[in-house]
């Protein structure tokens, strides 16, 4: 009897009472016990051990140190409760964080089986979270509010808590970092210490010329010298809080070495989130997760504040400023297609909050759009896992070739351009071919090989074999290309940069890309002070807005390097416009 009542009472907390009318199972559902399983992440493997009593899952652990600390850390380090809880290996995964949510869930399925489960009867006695939750009615005061915590968000975030600034940071994702995490190559920077330490010509006038170039003219122009005016001060600012971007290469539209990275050479974005958590913490800021801001409150013309809704709260947060740090729309095809129905059925690359909140808020206020139909298209993404291959492949010495394995455009220009060139291909892909030795001074290739995107071959010909090219038609292109770097002139396509080094280094390796949506310029018109402009062209009193909500930055095209430069640039402008406006 003693047996029976526990074993009722742990089904009730299992799957709530009002479940307890549906029989319980006459058998255990587990042998009692430990049980290990792993399943590939996205950085390497993911360790699940689960403990079990005879009724229950008693304690999940996961480990996963390969996965991205704002993505994938954020799945492995919440997922093994939501098991517990829902006492079933099938529950939600982390938006953004597919590949380690899935390798959690099988390699908990495989340790619970192994525990002589049966993951249907688990899934059919699955606790009932869906009750409804009764939110309470909050109100907060303070200075500033900042809305989003990715690259600009944070950014700005560590810019007023060093003013001394009372603010909050509201993020509607369970983590930080935003389409930031998205970011591969570098930030580009003109006249900067590292440049002129490495020996680079460049300037502000040239930064700005590229940009205006790259963006087809449509750029705002005075966005533009304000961000190239303030690079060098922003990486200094970056080395200042222990995020330096050392390492200098090409990026495409660039016409020097002006795209700033870690110095060796790991993705900038994941890089930057990790130094801005970090400073963030040290500086004791806490960053509200999972709150979504709803409406900017308005009164007598000046926006006073923010409605937000978190988990268990409806906020009502009364603030002298608020700063738009939200991002982009390029995750919400809906909205894509209603600006551009060209684009119906493209992969996407953005991070799966950038849906666009912000520019609907401010619109709603009177915030004038700019450019907002203009989105980019990044060359080379692995269309299976939309998987963005870092323009530092190409600016580091890659290729591009069609299936005939041979070149057909100078795979620097700008990314509308290679996009375009390669639609143009049969099949509308290409393959971006490299070597052993470009493998070995690009940390961010590591993630490509780890997560089996790359075809290798342990000669040129024996790698065109696996991808179906005509082996002498690769070896012929390789040559060319290699004598084109040892004489520096590429004859064929006039390409000028990325040719420090040849490909002659053994293995050989083949990522297949094709264009994917990448960025969305347009979005909420702004000042050079970072200020919100009205449809009236004035600026809205107590809303300033930075990062890939805002356009006119980029014009037509943005440049890789542009769009840290811009959530740096434009946040730290933000911070210093919001603190210096609630401070009069």
């Amino acid at each position: 009897m003693k047996k029976l009542l526990s074993l009722i009472l742990a089904m009730t907390l299992l799957i709530g009472a009002s479940a307890m009318a549906e029989a319980l199972p006459a058998e255990t559902l587990f042998t009692p016990g430990t049980y290990e399983a792993e399943a590939q992440g996205f950085g390497g493997m993911v360790q699940v051990t689960v403990t079990v009593a005879e009724n229950e899952i008693t304690d999940v652990t996961i480990v996963g140190e390969m996965e991205t600390p704002a993505l994938g850390g954020v799945a492995v380090g919440t997922m093994g409760e939501a098991i517990v809880k829902a006492q079933t290996p099938h529950v939600d995964g982390v938006s953004g964080a597919t590949v380690t949510s899935a390798a959690i869930i099988a390699a908990a399925t495989e340790a619970l089986e192994a525990a002589g489960a049966d993951i249907a009867l688990l899934d059919e006695y699955r606790r009932d979270e869906s009750e409804d939750v009764v939110k309470e009615e909050k109100t907060i005061e303070t200075e500033i509010v900042i809305i989003g915590a990715g690259g600009a968000g944070m950014t700005a975030a560590i810019m007023a808590q060093q003013a001394g600034k009372d603010f909050v940071i509201l993020e509607k994702m369970p983590y930080v970092g935003g389409n930031t995490t998205k970011a591969t190559g570098g930030m580009n920077a003109a006249e900067t210490l590292y440049q002129k330490e490495q020996g680079v010509e460049d300037s502000v006038e040239l930064f700005a010329q590229d940009t205006m170039v790259g963006g087809h003219n449509i750029n705002d122009p005075d966005l533009v010298n304000t961000l190239a005016a303030k690079s060098a001060e922003a990486i200094d600012w970056l080395d200042s809080i222990g995020a330096d971007l050392p390492k200098i290469s090409f990026s495409g539209g660039a016409s020097t070495n002006r795209i700033h990275a870690p110095a060796d050479g790991s993705a900038v974005g994941n890089y930057l989130v990790d130094k801005f958590s970090e400073k963030l913490k040290e500086l004791g800021v806490e960053v509200m997760l999972n709150t979504k801001a709803t409406e900017l409150m308005v009164e007598n013309g000046q926006v006073v504040g923010v409605k937000a809704e978190g988990p268990d709260a409806y906020y009502t947060i009364k603030s002298k400023a608020v700063i738009l740090a939200s991002g982009g729309f390029g995750a919400n095809l809906e909205m894509i297609a209603d600006y551009r129905p060209d684009l119906q059925g493209t992969v996407t690359t953005n991070a799966p909050g950038a849906t666009g909140d912000g520019i609907v808020m401010a619109q709603a206020v009177g915030a004038a759009l700019v450019d907002i139909e203009q989105i980019q298209l990044h060359p080379t993404v692995e269309q299976s896992t939309s998987m963005l291959i870092t323009e530092s492949v190409r600016g580091d010495g890659a290729i591009l070739v069609n299936q005939n394995g041979e070149r057909f455009t100078n795979e620097l220009l700008t990314r509308d351009a290679v996009s375009a060139a390669e639609l143009a291909q049969e099949g509308q892909y290409a393959y971006i071919i490299f070597d052993q030795h470009l493998r070995d001074n690009l940390k961010a290739i590591e993630k490509y090989v780890t997560n089996g995107l790359t075809v290798q071959g342990d000669t040129i010909e024996a790698l065109a074999e696996q991808l179906n090219i005509p082996p002498e038609t690769l070896a012929k292109t390789l040559a060319d290309w290699n004598e084109a770097v040892a004489t520096q002139n590429d004859a064929q396509f006039g390409r000028t940069t990325g040719m420090n080094e040849n490909l002659t280094v053994a293995p050989y390796y083949a990522i297949q890309v094709a264009p994917g949506i990448h960025h969305t310029m347009g979005g909420v018109k702004i000042n050079t002070s970072a200020e919100v402009i009205n449809t009236e062209g004035n600026a809205i009193p107590g809303l300033f807005a930075a990062g890939e909500v805002t356009g006119g930055v980029h014009g037509g095209n943005r440049l890789g390097g542009n769009a840290v430069a811009d959530i740096v640039i434009f946040g730290r402008i933000a911070a210093e416009s919001a603190v210096e406006f609630v401070s009069k």
